[in-house]
């Protein structure tokens, strides 16, 4: 099996092929349409809700504005802490002289997306909503953080591709949306690839040697990561932004429903099946989680 060097090599050239300008990249309009949904309806939030169908359509598209914004806002700031974490592994006995090559490509790239996103967050929404999370200090045992580290890497990026591969081809959505989509997948195919390698070389190097209170430990950590990285797709912001006050009580009243609905629990399931089970495989995850 090609080893993360090597397939660092390959990526590396394909970087380079692929090299592209985030400031000529896009023709952005000066205005959305408002005719189209800027996300695909399957893939907001309380789709398949009982409050889903009672939204007129006009609600459903002005709500899908500020889903594709919380969406757009969780994955730049999911990428500002992998930038600062990858670049801290630049030059490091942590990665090998041909990961550090391709390293600079993935963060080149990462910053590119931050731009980008960015720019559409700030010219169609005026803003970018914050994180919500919280980073607690804890005690790691050996190779627990730089697998956390990259554990928390693929959460990021596997569940934003499962958004950006169902909306890159959809015309039904704003064409200024769907270039989005189908640019950040085209580089996170590549950091995928990597960090997938990468990550199971850390599991085959580090759980051999953890005993089974810490793997059981990590396994709970991890588990309740994911949970938490889906509960901000519910920002109770967002739905007051799209005006659902009026419609059905607080943002905070919504994202209680949302998470609790047999429907929104299966579409996490659904998208979460890919993460889920490379996590099981390698044996981070004990047990699926309950999300």
């Amino acid at each position: 099996m090609e080893t993360a060097s090597e397939l660092a090599v390959r990526l590396t050239k394909l970087s380079r092929e692929q090299f592209w300008n985030v400031y000529t990249e896009f023709d952005w309009p000066e205005a959305l349409s408002g005719e189209r949904y800027c996300m695909k309806p399957e893939l907001i939030s309380i789709y398949g809700t009982e409050l889903w169908d009672e939204l007129d359509e006009a609600q459903r598209m002005r709500l899908s504005l500020y889903e594709i914004g919380n969406f757009f806002s969780l994955t730049l700031q999911g990428e500002r802490p992998l930038v600062a974490g990858l670049s801290d592994r630049l030059y490091s006995k942590k990665v090998t002289e041909e990961a550090t090559e391709y390293l600079h490509h993935f963060i080149d790239e990462e910053n590119k997306h931050m731009i980008m996103f960015g720019v559409f967050l700030q010219k169609y929404l005026g803003k970018v909503y914050p994180e919500k999370k919280i980073v607690l200090d804890r005690e790691y045992s050996k190779g627990e953080e730089e697998l956390a580290f990259f554990c928390k890497v693929m959460v990021v990026e596997e569940l934003g591709d499962y958004y950006n591969v169902k909306m890159m081809l959809d015309d039904a959505i704003e064409p200024i949306v769907k270039q989005v989509n189908w640019v950040h997948h085209r580089d996170e195919s590549r950091h995928l690839g990597f960090g997938r390698r990468h990550l199971t070389e850390l599991a085959e190097q580090w759980l051999p040697v953890w005993d089974d209170a810490t793997k059981a430990r990590f396994s709970d950590w991890l588990g309740a990561y994911i949970k938490s990285s889906w509960s901000d797709f519910y920002n109770p912001k967002m739905y007051d932004d799209a005006g659902m006050r009026d419609v059905a009580g607080t943002g905070y009243q919504i994202r209680k429903m949302a998470l609790a609905h047999p429907a929104t629990a299966a579409h996490r399931a659904k998208a979460s099946k890919k993460l889920v089970n490379i996590f099981l495989r390698l044996g981070l995850l004990q047990e699926q989680p309950d999300l």
